[in-house]
C-alpha cells in the first residue's frame, strides 16, 4: 500500500484524518489541478488550498469523496468479491451495502452491519475501514 493510504495508528487513541501531504498525493493521483479538482468536489479552490496547506481540516465527508474517486478512477468496480462474501456476513440482507450491490464500498456507505464498525462514529469507521482488506485491496 503507498503512503497515502498506509497508517498504523492505534484507533483507540486516535481517529486520524487525511494529511495536507495526503491529500495533495491523492489529488495528483487523481491528475487533476487544484481549480479541476474543487470543481469535481464542488468547493472553492481556496478551499483546496486550505487543505493543502494545513490552514484547514480536511473533514470527512471530503475523504470518503477522496477514496471514492481514486478507486473508481482505477476502473477496479468488476470481479471484486464483495463484502458480505469476503465476511461471510449472515445479516447482509438487512445491510445497505447488500442492498445497493455495493460491497465494495460498504467503507463509503454509513449504516452498514459490519461488527467491526457497529457503534462507531464515522470518522471512526472509516479509520477502522481503511485498514480492512476490502478498502486496501482496491487501492493496491
Amino acid at each position: 500500500m503507498s503512503q497515502l493510504f498506509s497508517n498504523g495508528s492505534n484507533l483507540h487513541n486516535e481517529v486520524l484524518l487525511l494529511t495536507k501531504e495526503e491529500f495533495s498525493l491523492a489529488r495528483k493521483k487523481l491528475g487533476k489541478t487544484q481549480k479541476q479538482l474543487s470543481e469535481l468536489l464542488g468547493m472553492s479552490l481556496k478551499t483546496i488550498h486550505s487543505y493543502e496547506q494545513g490552514w484547514r481540516t480536511i473533514p470527512n465527508h471530503i475523504e470518503k469523496h477522496i477514496y471514492f474517486l481514486l478507486i473508481n478512477q482505477r476502473g477496479r468496480k468488476d470481479g471484486l468479491q464483495p463484502c458480505w462474501e469476503l465476511k461471510k456476513c449472515t445479516i447482509k440482507e438487512n445491510c445497505p451495502a447488500w442492498e445497493f450491490q455495493s460491497g465494495h464500498l460498504c467503507w463509503y456507505l454509513s449504516g452498514t452491519l459490519c461488527e467491526c464498525t457497529l457503534d462507531t462514529t464515522k470518522k471512526e469507521k472509516l479509520e477502522i475501514c481503511k485498514q480492512c482488506s476490502i478498502f486496501t485491496d482496491l487501492l493496491s
